[in-house]
């Protein structure tokens, strides 16, 4: 867009006289121009009824799974862990045909459509009788679809293959349909502010703590409302509410199409990054200390990329400037463009792969932090069943255990966006905020605290099962309220940094791909944790002196504890990794990037 800028400011005097005034100037005096927060809230209405849909769908999966499947802890886990990491990875495809064809806007509408296909007919299967205690997928109403239900930890039905392949086929739909819309919803947000302005860039950062926030509304939404009418109404109607609100989410979202600034496809970066790697791989034999004389080819943008910002050549990664060197004049045309794509790129398309290959590091730094939150979401709800849920004659639903990290990540985002940030800017007269790296750092803390305190908790629990000979433990459910709470704060302080670092730190036309990367990030630890707990399972099991940590119906029967401390153990190497390398690395990165970018803005100024 500085490019545009220039343009304008060294047009000459004659152009100026005979072209017309730009057209806003011919508005009315009331007529508002698209993006801002008018634009965003129609948005976070979308991103908040999608998300209730969804959660309202799975969030008693873990509580299903156990006693309406009989699984043990082991195949339930790895079920939960294959179906959220398969749900993250969609996201890639859907930020693909976002960027190649379909652009975000029309890429968040058929996804929601097709998701509210898929979920509007949960429950419209032929139902012999009405059954009040199914579960999630196209089988909440026909009972033959699942195995007999089984009031104990032994001798208990498993579910057949074919039974499975069911429960699988709707799992599997409910992923594909969250691919069209994770990846483009906070895309499509960011698109509504002008990033190269500080007011711009300050409403960004504020968009994605209430991304979050109304993200986590719906999530409280789900699992109470929802979750209570599932567990003590009706499984039909419980499921029919999430149609309900998928369908006004598209709603919401078709009234606000008058505001939003709406970017067209510009072509996959995907292919971007396939041609810089191949063309540097071509000329891999080439030294680039002996090529100081031969040029990089560095055309300036066109005015289609209005809304990109041009990237600065840096030192990092030096491989792939193999890719823009000009090593012989013939791999230009006439008109100055590369005659072979696949064999001589632009220094911004190196550049973008540069970005992408330097976020690398604080991805696996999520990784490591949403390891902690898969726990609280499988082993944490395994632990509300087997806790006394009686609370002055209420009994509270284990899936409402995940309440806690929900309101815990609400409060915190209100605080600091309703309380602290004004107070600080009262008294600084500046946009006072905290760090990346505080805020990453802030929340790997708290994983660690929550694993110490989840296996200090469990043995205490298992403990007074065993003493009391019951598979229910007598201590109460609240005890688990802190672990929860801990797991909610992780992901308040390291989620939310961590998704603002990647739309903040990619270009303009890659935020659908940050989105894709965030929830990447997500199916990374899924899968990762159903290794590591497959591993635990068979390296403990085959010990006969002592109980394995994991498998198994019955948690009274295991060491949970262990396998806590185990993954605190893993989060904290997961600190000292973050500040010895993965922060301090990328910020050198950033800074070269942004102030190359500033001296263009002020330059176009």
């Amino acid at each position: 867009m500085e490019n545009v800028v220039v343009a304008a400011k060294t047009s000459s005097p004659s152009d100026d006289d005979i072209s017309p005034p730009p057209p806003i100037s011919f508005l009315p005096p009331t007529k508002k121009a698209p993006g801002g927060w008018r634009s965003v809230k129609y948005i976070l209405g979308n991103e908040s009824f999608e998300k209730l849909a969804s959660m309202g769908l799975v969030a008693n999966l873990t509580v299903y799974l156990q006693t309406r499947y009989n699984m043990d802890g082991i195949q339930l886990v790895n079920v939960y862990n294959i179906w959220s990491g398969s749900t993250n990875v969609t996201p890639m495809l859907g930020a693909f045909l976002s960027d190649a064809y379909l652009g975000r806007f029309r890429t968040l509408l058929f996804g929601s459509m097709s998701s509210f296909l898929v979920k509007s007919s949960v429950c419209t299967f032929p139902k012999t009788r009405v059954d009040w205690h199914g579960g999630p997928g196209p089988n909440c109403s026909i009972p033959k679809l699942r195995p007999l239900n089984c009031p104990g930890v032994s001798n208990c039905q498993k579910p057949q293959e074919w039974q499975l392949g069911v429960l699988y086929s709707g799992l599997g739909l409910l992923a594909v349909g969250a691919g069209g819309v994770r990846p483009c919803n906070i895309a499509f947000g960011a698109d509504q502010f002008d990033t190269r302005t500080e007011k711009g860039r300050a409403q960004l950062e504020s968009f994605f703590n209430w991304w979050y926030f109304s993200f986590t509304v719906a999530l409280v939404i789900a699992l109470t409302a929802v979750v209570y009418v599932q567990t003590n109404v009706s499984w039909v109607i419980g499921y029919a509410i999430p149609a309900a609100c998928l369908l006004s989410s598209i709603v919401i979202f078709l009234i606000g199409k008058h505001t939003y600034i709406i970017t067209k496809s510009q072509g996959t970066v995907f292919v971007d990054i396939a041609k810089v790697i191949v063309a540097a791989c071509k000329k891999r034999a080439v030294s680039l200390e002996s090529s100081s004389g031969h040029p990089l080819y560095d055309p300036p943008l066109t005015e289609s990329d209005q809304r990109v910002a041009k990237l600065a050549h840096t030192d990092l990664f030096k491989f792939f400037d193999k890719a823009a060197l000009i090593t012989d004049p013939s791999e230009l045309d006439d008109k100055g463009s590369p005659k072979n794509y696949w064999r001589l790129c632009s220094v911004q398309q190196v550049e973008q792969l540069k970005l992408i290959v330097g976020l690398v590091p604080v991805w696996f730094t999520g990784i490591g932090c949403f390891i902690t939150m898969d726990q609280m979401n499988t082993f944490g709800l395994l632990q509300a069943i087997q806790s006394n849920n009686e609370v002055h004659n209420f009994k509270i639903p284990p899936g409402w255990m995940g309440l806690i990290s929900m309101i815990c990540l609400s409060i915190w985002i209100f605080i600091y966006e309703q309380i602290y940030l004004p107070q600080a800017r009262k008294r600084s007269k500046k946009n006072i905020r905290f760090t990346t790296r505080h805020r990453i750092n802030t929340g790997i803390v708290m994983a660690i605290l929550c694993m110490v305190v989840a296996a200090i908790v469990e043995k205490s629990r298992r403990d007074a099962a065993l003493k009391q000979g019951t598979l229910v433990s007598p201590q109460s459910i609240l005890l688990l309220l802190p672990q929860f709470a801990l797991s909610g704060l992780n992901e308040a302080f390291a989620a939310v940094a961590i998704m603002e670092y990647y739309t903040n730190h990619l270009p303009e036309t890659m935020r659908t791909l940050s989105g894709a990367i965030f929830f990447l990030s997500f199916s990374a630890s899924s899968y990762l944790n159903t290794a590591i707990i497959n591993l635990v399972h068979l390296v403990t099991s085959n010990n006969g002196k002592e109980s394995p940590w994991l498998g198994g119906r019955d948690l009274n029967k295991v060491k949970l504890d262990y396998f806590y401390y185990l993954i605190a153990s893993l989060a904290a190497l997961n600190l000292l990794y973050f500040n010895l390398f993965a922060f301090r690395y990328l910020e050198k990165q950033v800074d070269k990037r942004y102030e190359s970018r500033h001296e263009e803005m002020n330059e176009a100024a």
